[in-house]
């Protein structure tokens, strides 16, 4: 990933573009869930300004999102 994102960047991109919604926040995280079929996907969004390749990557990996799908949403 070449390009930073804020974490707000992030949860509107996941919302709008992946169906997650927002679960709950406590401090600067925020929960982010969707249902795929009868399975729900979790995942937490740090609110940072910045978010590190390594957190972002993990954000993904816990959505079930590949990088390169993401890459495509953000392209659009």
């Amino acid at each position: 990933m070449s390009k930073t994102f804020s974490g707000k960047q992030v949860v509107k991109l996941l919302c709008r573009e992946f169906d997650f919604i927002v679960a709950s926040q406590r401090g600067s995280h925020v929960k982010l869930v969707r249902s795929i079929g009868n399975k729900t996907v979790t995942t937490i969004v740090p609110l940072h300004s910045e978010l590190a390749k390594g957190t972002m990557k993990g954000v993904l990996e816990l959505a079930g999102i590949e990088e390169k799908d993401f890459w495509k949403v953000v392209r659009k």
